[in-house]
């Protein structure tokens, strides 16, 4: 059976609540002071976990719809993270995918974007404050995470963000926290920097693949626990091997019942791990 279809994904949620997870917005468990799943750091055979489904829309905001409409059909409920640009900030889909009971976040790119703009406009600032300039465009990308910010927050509830990992980009979003506090935002948690990778065991459909870490350049969590699966299948039959608590990261663009579609994507992404794995080479990643 091909990998990376609704079919798949709906089985590993199917999965997941045999085993009796419980799935939990990333917004609830920050609010409730990180529950504890009762034995966290050990394998699992029948005790209730806890399962946090993180969805990171980059692009195809409407694949996003039919995994929110899958999950609410199962009672479950995720975090939907969007960022600011065209192909991803869909205010409809947002709205509908609320509505369903689902968290909205910030997934946020502003380095990126004001490094590029800088580039491209204020070429002044971009070569000839090398000294400084990194520090200068801290202060620059937090004020248009600021703006943008708001601009989210005159249609949802924002109240979690993550970073968007912008692979080819120079500089790592999350350098804003360097210097500033998303909490004095209102904002009550970040993934990458307020979850205890200690107790829980990360899995990223990054680069089609769950053990994509030669194509992975910023998704990449420092957790105890790692598991070598590649195939949706394989996670499946391993879920009695996995600690108590787990965040799954879903690219909703990577998901696909039509076979015209599932087939481009395939084509498209190992296109990208090509380039992947040399940004992540370079690195040293």
């Amino acid at each position: 059976m091909p990998d990376f279809t609704l079919k798949t994904y709906r089985e590993l949620l199917f999965a997941l609540k045999e085993k009796n997870y419980v799935f939990v917005k990333f917004e609830d468990y920050v609010k409730s002071g990180k529950l504890d799943s009762g034995q966290a750091g050990m394998t699992r055979q029948s005790r209730a976990g806890i399962a946090i489904i993180r969805h990171d829309v980059d692009r195809k905001p409407l694949n996003s719809l039919e995994i929110a409409k899958l999950e609410r059909s199962l009672e479950i409920k995720g975090t939907y993270y969007f960022r600011i640009v065209p192909e991803s900030y869909d205010l409809q889909i947002m709205e509908k995918i609320s509505k369903m009971g689902h968290e909205i976040g910030y997934h946020y790119e502003d380095v990126d974007l004001v490094n590029v703009d800088c580039r491209m406009k204020n070429v002044e600032l971009y070569k000839n404050n090398k000294d400084g300039y990194r520090d200068v465009l801290i202060d620059m990308a937090y004020e248009s995470f600021c703006k943008n910010l708001e601009m989210m927050r005159r249609n949802c509830d924002i109240k979690t963000i993550c970073m968007h990992g912008s692979p080819s980009a120079k500089y790592d979003n999350k350098i804003i926290w360097e210097k500033h506090d998303y909490k004095k935002l209102g904002i009550l948690g970040e993934p990458y920097l307020d979850i205890d990778w200690n107790e829980f065991g990360y899995f990223t459909d990054t680069g089609r693949r769950w053990n994509g870490n030669n194509v992975n350049v910023r998704d990449r969590v420092n957790a105890k626990y790692n598991f070598n699966l590649k195939t949706t299948h394989q996670l499946i039959n391993n879920l009695y091997k996995l600690p108590d608590k787990i965040m799954f990261t879903i690219h909703p663009e990577r998901w696909h019942s039509g076979m015209l579609l599932w087939a481009r994507e395939l084509v498209w992404q190992n296109m990208k791990n090509v380039v992947k794995r040399v940004v992540a080479r370079r690195r040293g990643v």
